[in-house]
């Protein structure tokens, strides 16, 4: 009985040594989405600015479009921010930002403040797009082509290195097919 006891700390330190070999690699940054090839999920949300207005899916069709999700209460969001401006405003790159458990009036006074990269802002106070959508935490980018499939996911900050290695590429290859 004795003997057994003695190969169980071998088995678990077996055990463990695989499953941290197979990690070894990996870029944590790159969380699989199950809804890559397919339609962004089915929402009804209201616009950032205007409560009154109700958007749906068909804010992705016809163009290629980023969707960032954002809050202001993520200090990583902020660190993007100003890429992102730079991404809409000099490269003319059509960015949804996905406003995602947040408070509307501050997300309001952040894109007042610190410019706004966004043609299109969803609202989702609860998260439910965002539960949908699979969102790990903010921020994350999707891409979504024009026919509103979902091509990408990016989780972490978008910057200039990240656009020009892995967003643009993609970007150009799916503006090239509508």
């Amino acid at each position: 009985m004795k003997r057994v006891f003695l190969f169980i700390p071998v088995v678990i330190a077996v055990v463990l040594g695989v499953f941290l070999f197979a990690g070894i690699g990996k870029d944590p940054n790159k969380l699989e989405s199950a809804l890559i090839g397919k339609p962004v999920p089915e929402f009804l949300l209201s616009d950032l600015h205007d409560e009154g207005r109700e958007l749906t899916p068909d804010v992705f069709k016809g163009q290629v479009s980023l969707l960032n999700v954002w809050g202001t209460w993520c200090p990583a969001c902020r660190d993007e921010h100003d890429d992102l401006v730079w991404l809409a405003e000099d490269k003319g790159i059509r960015i949804v930002g996905l406003n995602y458990k947040d408070n509307r009036d501050d997300a309001l006074v952040w894109l007042d403040r610190l410019g706004d990269p966004y043609q299109v802002s969803i609202y989702d106070p609860r998260g439910r797009l965002g539960f949908d959508l699979g969102v790990y935490g903010a921020p994350e980018t999707y891409v979504i082509d024009g026919e509103g499939i979902v091509r990408h996911r990016h989780v972490g900050v978008v910057n200039e290195k990240v656009w020009e290695q892995d967003i643009e590429p993609l970007v150009n290859r799916y503006k090239e097919k509508i």
